[in-house]
C-alpha cells in the first residue's frame, strides 16, 4: 500500500495541465486551456483545464476532477494505479506500507491483467536480452533489422521461447494466477495443460497512451507454413485493437510538439523511423484503420500524414480510411515511397535529413493523392472518368467544415478539369442525401423516444425550480472559490437610541468567508436539504477549521468518492466564458467576485428570504386544514414571518427571489 506521505507528494507535485497535456492537445484560453473532449467524438473545444485551481471539466459529458481523476476515467486505472503513474512521471520515490490479507483480495481483476500482461513484457524482453536462445534467435532477428540497443529497450521489444510454457511456467511460479493469464490471452488452457499462445516469437507488446501493457503483438521466426507470421493478443477486458495505436506512448509527445501524425501499417515500420528520429509515428497494426483509432490522434493534432509502401492494391483499400479520417473533421495528406520500398526499408537506408526533405516534398494533399491514383485506372475512359470524379467529390462531402469543403472543389476542378459548377451540384446531392438518411433515423429515434415520454407520461408531473438546490449550490460555489478570503461584512444590531427605541445599527467585521456563511447558518439552525451539498459543506467547514491559512487545491487532492465531478462542475462554471469565447464577442459577465462581501450576504439572505416563505406556506396550510380551531397564534405568526420576509426583500432590493 502506498503511504499517505507519497500522496501527498504526488499531489503536491503533479501539475494537472501538465499530466492532461500528455493525452490531450490543450490550447491556452486565457489563464486556463482548452482541448477536444476525449470523453466523446466532438470537433469544437468542450475540455477546460485551469491551471490556477488545478482540475479539469469536460462540458460535453460532465465529467471532472483533478489529474488523479482524469488518469482513472481516461486510463481506466485504479487509484494506486494513478498515484503510481503519477509518481513515476515526475521521479517520486514510492514509500510502501504493508498490504493487509483483505487489501489484497481485493484487488481488482483488471488491475490483476495489467500487473499480468506488465509481467510478460519484462519476461520477454529479459529473455531476449539475457537467455542464449534468446539472444541468437530474438536478438538476431532485431539485429538484422538495424535496431540499435537503445531502440530495443525504448520499444520493450522481447523474445518468447520455443518451449511450449516457458512463459506459462514461469509466472505461475512467480505466484501469477492461470485465470489471468488465460483472460490476457498469454495462455492458452486445453484439458489441463496450459501452453504458451506466443511459443517461438519475438515480441511487440502493445502499450496505451500512459504506457499501461494492452497486449502483444508476436512474429514467428521459423518456417512453419501453417502458422501465421503475426499473432496478436485475443480481444479482453483491457485490450481492444480497434481503438488501439501502436507506438501511441512513445509518440504521444512528439505529436503534439510536431501538430502532426505519420500513420503506418506495421510494427517495425514505427519502431525503424523512431530509431531514424522521427518520433511523431504510430501504425494500426495491420487492422483497418477505425474512427476511435482517428479520435486518438485527434486528441493530440488535426494533421495526419498516412504512409503507404508503393504496393498499388494495398493503395487502393487504404483510400477507405482517408474518408474516415475526413470524417473526423481532420486534415489529411498521403505520402507513398518507390515500388518495392516500404517506410520500414526506406528509413532504415535513409538519412535522417534526406527522409524528412523526401516526406516533406512528397506528401501530397489527399485530393491530389486521390486523383493520381485513381487517374491511372481511369487512363482514357469517360466513364471510369466520371466514376473516378464521383469518388472524389465523395470523400469532399465527409469533410464536416464547409469552408474546407468549397477549397477542395475548387482543386478539384482545377485538377480534373470539370466545372465547379457541376461539382458544386454533385457535392449538393451527395450532402442532402446524407442529410435525408440522418433526418429519417432521427425521426425514428425521436418517434421512439416520444412514444416512451406518451407512455410515461404523468400530466400531474410539472418541473418546478429548485430554488432551494440551486440557492445551495451558489453557497459550495463560494466556499470552494473563496472561503478563505478575507471580508468586511455588514453586521446588523439591535441597539437603544437612548431614548427608549430600539433600532438597528450597521457595523462592519472582518471574518472569513466561510465563517461568515458558517456562523449565519449556525445562528439560524440552517441544515442543507440536499444530501450531497450537506456533505460537501461540512467536508468544506472542517477543512477551513483546520487549514485557514491554505487553499483549496489540498481539498480537491482528497476528493470522496462520487464528490468530484460535483465539486469540478460548480469550481468550474465560470470557465464556460473562457470556452465560448464571450469577452472576444464584448460580453462581460458579472462575477460575484467584484462585491464578494455583498455577494455572500445576498445569498445567505436569498435562503432565509425562501426558508420563511416555506414556514408562512406551511403555517397557512395547517391554518387551511383546521378551519373551526382558533387560529390567532399562527395568524399572528404568519404575520410576523411575513414582516421579517418584507425585510430581506427590501435588503435584496427585490421582491421576488429566483436563482436560475
Amino acid at each position: 500500500m502506498i503511504s499517505k506521505a507519497t500522496i501527498d507528494t504526488v499531489f503536491e507535485t503533479a501539475r494537472v495541465e501538465e499530466v492532461i497535456g500528455d493525452f490531450v492537445q490543450l490550447k491556452r484560453a486565457g489563464s486556463n486551456f482548452k482541448g477536444l473532449s476525449p470523453f466523446s467524438d466532438e470537433r469544437s473545444p468542450s475540455f477546460m483545464v485551469s491551471p490556477v485551481k488545478q482540475i479539469w471539466k469536460d462540458f460535453s459529458t460532465g465529467k471532472g476532477g483533478n489529474s488523479v481523476a482524469f488518469l482513472m476515467e481516461h486510463e481506466h486505472f485504479t487509484y494506486p494505479e494513478a498515484i503510481r503513474y503519477l509518481a513515476k512521471k515526475y521521479n517520486i520515490e514510492i514509500e510502501e506500507t504493508e498490504q493487509t490479507e483483505q487489501e489484497k483480495a481485493n484487488t481488482d481483476v483488471r488491475e490483476s491483467m495489467y500487473l499480468v500482461s506488465e509481467f510478460a513484457k519484462s519476461y520477454f524482453h529479459k529473455t531476449l536480452l539475457d537467455s542464449e536462445e534468446g539472444k541468437a534467435i530474438g536478438l538476431s532477428y532485431f539485429k538484422e533489422r538495424g535496431f540499435t540497443n537503445d531502440t530495443i529497450k525504448k520499444f520493450s521489444l522481447g523474445y518468447s521461447p520455443e518451449t511450449w510454457d516457458a512463459f506459462t511456467k514461469e509466472a505461475l511460479g512467480k505466484g501469477y494466477k492461470l485465470e489471468f493469464l488465460e483472460s490476457t490471452g498469454l495462455t492458452i488452457a486445453r484439458e489441463d495443460r496450459p501452453f504458451d499462445r506466443f511459443k517461438n516469437r519475438v515480441m511487440f507488446p502493445i502499450q496505451s497512451m500512459s504506457g499501461r501493457v494492452l497486449g502483444f503483438g508476436g512474429r514467428i521466426l521459423s518456417n512453419d507454413k501453417k502458422a501465421a507470421k503475426y499473432l496478436n493478443s485475443p480481444e479482453s477486458d483491457i485490450y481492444h485493437k480497434s481503438k488501439v495505436l501502436y507506438g501511441i506512448f512513445q509518440a504521444k509527445q512528439a505529436i503534439a510538439k510536431q501538430n502532426n501524425c505519420f500513420l503506418v501499417e506495421g510494427y517495425t515500420d514505427v519502431i525503424q523511423f523512431n530509431q531514424s528520429g522521427i518520433e511523431n509515428v504510430v501504425a494500426s497494426s495491420g487492422t483497418a484503420l477505425t474512427p476511435d483509432q482517428i479520435r486518438l490522434i485527434n486528441r493530440l493534432t488535426k494533421n495526419i500524414t498516412v504512409l503507404f509502401d508503393g504496393d498499388a492494391a494495398g493503395l487502393r483499400a487504404s483510400v477507405r480510411g482517408i474518408d474516415l479520417i475526413l470524417e473526423e473533421g481532420m486534415n489529411v495528406k498521403v505520402c507513398t515511397f518507390p515500388d518495392g520500398e516500404d517506410p520500414d526499408s526506406f528509413a532504415k537506408k535513409t538519412s535522417y535529413d534526406d527522409l524528412v526533405a523526401y516526406l516533406e516534398n512528397n506528401a501530397k494533399d489527399f485530393i491530389q493523392f486521390k486523383a493520381s491514383l485513381l487517374m491511372n485506372e481511369a487512363k482514357n475512359d469517360p466513364i471510369k472518368k466520371a466514376d473516378l470524379i464521383r469518388d472524389m467529390v465523395l470523400s469532399i462531402s465527409k469533410i464536416p467544415d464547409r469552408i474546407q469543403r468549397e477549397i477542395y472543389v475548387q482543386e478539384c476542378s482545377r485538377i480534373m478539369d470539370i466545372s465547379e459548377q457541376v461539382l458544386v451540384s454533385t457535392l449538393a446531392q451527395l450532402i442532402q442525401k446524407d442529410a435525408v438518411g440522418a433526418g429519417k433515423k432521427q425521426k425514428q429515434d425521436q418517434g421512439q423516444k416520444s412514444f416512451e415520454v406518451i407512455k410515461n407520461e404523468n400530466p400531474q408531473t410539472i418541473e418546478k425550480i429548485d430554488v432551494l438546490g440551486n440557492v445551495e449550490r451558489e453557497i459550495i460555489r463560494i466556499l470552494l472559490l473563496y472561503g478563505n478570503r478575507t471580508e468586511n461584512f455588514e453586521e446588523i444590531l439591535m441597539k437603544s437610541n437612548g431614548e427608549g427605541e430600539i433600532i438597528e445599527v450597521s457595523e462592519f467585521k472582518e471574518l472569513k468567508v466561510f465563517q461568515k456563511i458558517f456562523l449565519s447558518l449556525q445562528e439560524d439552525e440552517v441544515e442543507f436539504a440536499s444530501p450531497i451539498f450537506r456533505s460537501i459543506y461540512e467536508d468544506l467547514i472542517k477543512y477551513y477549521l483546520q487549514n485557514e491559512n491554505s487553499g483549496i487545491e489540498k481539498y480537491i487532492n482528497h476528493l470522496q468518492s462520487g464528490v468530484p465531478q460535483e465539486v469540478t462542475t460548480i469550481m468550474m462554471e465560470d470557465e464556460k466564458y473562457v470556452l465560448h469565447d464571450w469577452i472576444g464577442q464584448n460580453i462581460f459577465p458579472k462575477t460575484i467576485e467584484e462585491t464578494l462581501n455583498q455577494g455572500v450576504s445576498d445569498t445567505l439572505f436569498t435562503l432565509r428570504w425562501f426558508l420563511i416563505s416555506e414556514i408562512i406556506e406551511n403555517l397557512k396550510n395547517e391554518m387551511s386544514n383546521e378551519p373551526g380551531s382558533d387560529n390567532m397564534e399562527s395568524l399572528s405568526m404568519v404575520m410576523s414571518y411575513i414582516e421579517l420576509r418584507g425585510k430581506f426583500s427590501k435588503k435584496l432590493g427585490r421582491v421576488v427571489v429566483r436563482y436560475h
